[in-house]
Formats: structure tokens, C-alpha cells, sequence
């Protein structure tokens, strides 16, 4: 939704992420918070591996909140959308390198910066729909940033029992006061080394599906389908 008065924009682009960041803050310290599979990232941090976690994009502001409270240094990709502005706005006062760009030759150069800083020792976070969808469907960014850098996925939902769902492509998901939230990773998963673009049809595949299988075993602990 563009804004536009150029002061009032400038202007909501400091004020809505900080607070928005406070609100999360607050927000999830009434949740009660379950991290599930939480041994995979143990065993990449004991082995000193960065790994990539790739999500739908319907959970991003969990997600964002969750890499915050991590302390991990981050980098990832993010739309340039007018828009996207915000959430950019946002992670960066969390520390995190951001790159601009989704599609045609922004987004293969963007792609390249975070492979770059990726390779520096950063870890790294992709919405696996990317930033249009479609919803639940894997896009290949993500499995060539792990192509390029050897670092192993690891898929990661979000499920609540309490939440509002956003009029969006993706229904954004923002828990309620209270809820109960499963932060749920996956097994590591592995992308052969220098994949070229052509070849990476049934490693998408399997991803994809892990991804639905594990968002779906996550939801399925509060009766639920989906969000």
C-alpha cells in the first residue's frame, strides 16, 4: 500500500518497524513458545556448519522475531518492493545484511551478495514461496544458494493455536495474546554442489514436500489443517 505524501512515508518508515518490533516483543512474551527439531540446528552449531533456513513465507514475522532472540548473524534476500521497505527497515535494526531484488537481474545479483556473505560465515534465512508465491510452492533461489555455498537447508514452520490470519497472498500469520506457538525444524537437507538450474527439478520437488509434510504434522498438534 503506497503512501503518497513522501514525509509521511519517510516518516512511517522509522516509526512502524520500531513498533512493530516492540509489539512482537511484547506480543510473544505472553506465548508460550515450543521449538521442535531444535537438535538440527544443535548439531549444525556443534559442528560450527552454517546452514540456510528456508519457510513459507506466511510466517515471516515469527520468523523474524525467532532469528532475533537466536543471536545469530543473518543475511537474506527480500523484495524491492515499496512495500518490503518496512521489514528491511526492521532487520537491519536487528543486525541483519540485507540484499534487494526477487526477480530477473536484481535478484541474480542479490542472490550472488548473499552467497558472498553466506560464504563469510553468516547464516542465512529464505521464504522458500519467495516473495509472490505461489503459496506452499518451492521456488529455486533457495536451492541455489545452497548449491552455491554447500550449506546444508533446514526447512522451519510455524504453527499457533491463537492467530490472525492476513487478506494477503499468503495469509501472513501473527499469533494472538496467549497463544501457543510450535516452531518446528526439519532434517538438514542437501543440495549436490554447482546444480545447474536445469537439474534441480527433483530436489525442489523433495523439498517442497518435506516443507508441506512438516506443515502440516505442525499444525496437526492443534487440530488444525492449516492456518
Amino acid at each position: 500500500m503506497a503512501i503518497k505524501n513522501k514525509f509521511v512515508y519517510r516518516l512511517s518508515l522509522w516509526i512502524v518497524p520500531f513498533l512493530f518490533g516492540l509489539i512482537m516483543r511484547m506480543l510473544l512474551s505472553t506465548c508460550r513458545v515450543v521449538i521442535r527439531g531444535g537438535e538440527y540446528l544443535d548439531q549444525c552449531d556443534n559442528d560450527g556448519t552454517r546452514f540456510i533456513n528456508c519457510f513459507w513465507h506466511y510466517s515471516v514475522l515469527c520468523v523474524t522475531e525467532e532469528f532475533y532472540r537466536s543471536g545469530r548473524k543473518w543475511v537474506a534476500m527480500i523484495s524491492n518492493s515499496e512495500d518490503a521497505e518496512y521489514l528491511v527497515r526492521l532487520l537491519r535494526r536487528r543486525g541483519c545484511v540485507i540484499f534487494r531484488g526477487s526477480q530477473g537481474k536484481a535478484g541474480i545479483k542479490s542472490i550472488r551478495g548473499v552467497i558472498d556473505w553466506v560464504k563469510k560465515g553468516h547464516f542465512s534465512a529464505f521464504a522458500g514461496d519467495g516473495s509472490q508465491g505461489p503459496v506452499f510452492t518451492m521456488q529455486s533461489g533457495v536451492l541455489l544458494l545452497a548449491s552455491r555455498t554447500g550449506k546444508p537447508l533446514i526447512p522451519m514452520v510455524v504453527a499457533a493455536d491463537r492467530y490472525v490470519a492476513f487478506k494477503s497472498w499468503d495469509r501472513t500469520l501473527l499469533p494472538k495474546p496467549f497463544a501457543n506457538i510450535d516452531i518446528c525444524y526439519g532434517e538438514p537437507f542437501l543440495v549436490p554442489a554447482g546444480l545447474k538450474m536445469g537439474d534441480m527439478e527433483p530436489y525442489r520437488l523433495q523439498l517442497e514436500e518435506r516443507m508441506n509434510k512438516l506443515y502440516a504434522e505442525a499444525w496437526h498438534r492443534f487440530d488444525q489443517e492449516g492456518h
